[in-house]
């Protein structure tokens, strides 16, 4: 079985997390004032749906490079994604405990892929 949170943690470490970490610590640490000032660009969206508590967010193409070469068909590879958003988000918020529900996928035959977290 394939270990997704590692491979999630590889994947956005050194890529996404710092570019994540900018934006949250120039927003005051605030994921609200983060997700309407950068919620909406050509590889990310973030909907705030519950004001410091529930989001939706995702992307609006398959962004994985695994997927996008063919190398990867399978829906339950989606679960790197549902990984790499829960740990982004748990770097960012320590002392929070975030939950990362998958909503759909490019996999499972949506448009975009989509994710509910909720931060408690």
């Amino acid at each position: 079985m394939t270990d997704y949170r590692e491979k999630a943690v590889q994947c956005v470490k050194d890529t996404v997390l710092p570019l994540q970490r900018k934006m949250f610590q120039e927003c005051g640490c605030d994921l609200d004032a983060q997700y309407q000032k950068y919620g909406t660009s050509d590889g990310f969206f973030a909907n705030i749906i519950q004001p410091g508590r529930i989001y939706e967010m995702g992307y609006p193409k398959c962004v994985c490079p695994e997927v996008l070469s063919g190398a990867v068909r399978d829906p339950a590879h989606c679960e790197c994604s549902r990984q790499s958003i829960a740990y982004i988000l748990e770097s960012l918020l320590p002392d929070r405990s975030i939950a990362v529900e998958t909503m759909e996928t490019v996999l499972t035959g949506a448009d975009r892929c989509r994710f509910l977290v909720t931060v408690e």
